[in-house]
């Protein structure tokens, strides 16, 4: 195998790019009441599409570091930083109605509010360029785990939590039908 370079890859990356837009609008979850809903435990559409993608993501990402057609590169795990940052993406999420790709892929389709909210996230990422020192001595310092990933903090082959994940995954799709009836 060799590795995709230069003008190939700019290519797929605008073929994949919009492969992936393609399909978050296809399966609903640029429409900002669908992600709202979710929240509000009415409409699970976001479940039933993401869920599966990150499994499948995650598969795939395995497959390929064990054919070393790919390599981890892992981050520090700072336990604070990953606790804040999920609290200020959650809160953006609902606020907003979009994660940051669902609202790129919902400029596309033409949505105003989409497109001021990604003013926000780009804002947002300004103020924390500017504040990066002190986030690193006050923040990326505490509950600092190193490079590790979660297969390694729980002592279990990573296809035991891919698999562990899968039971979950239909077991909520399960639960998701039987409620939606």
């Amino acid at each position: 195998m060799f590795p995709i370079k230069g003008e190939s890859a700019l290519l797929l990356a605008i073929v994949f790019g919009f492969v992936f837009g393609w399909l978050l609008q296809r399966g609903k979850v640029t429409n900002y009441n669908v992600i709202v809903n979710q929240f509000r435990f009415k409409d699970f559409t976001v479940l039933k599409v993401m869920f599966p993608a990150i499994i499948v993501g995650g598969i795939g990402v395995l497959v390929l570091t064990n054919m070393e057609l790919a390599k981890w590169h892992v981050r520090d795990a700072n336990m604070l930083a990953t606790i804040i940052g999920a609290a200020i993406f959650g809160i953006g999420m609902v606020l907003y109605g979009y994660c940051p790709g669902t609202g790129v892929a919902a400029i596309g389709t033409g949505s105003i509010h989409a497109l001021v909210g990604a003013a926000g996230m780009i804002f947002g990422a300004i103020l924390y360029a500017f504040s990066f020192e002190w986030v690193r001595a006050n923040i990326l310092s505490v509950g600092k785990l190193g490079k590790v990933t979660l297969p390694q903090i729980m002592h279990v082959p990573a296809w035991t939590l891919y698999g562990a994940l899968i039971v979950i995954a239909i077991a909520l799709f399960a639960w998701v039908e039987k409620r939606g009836r």
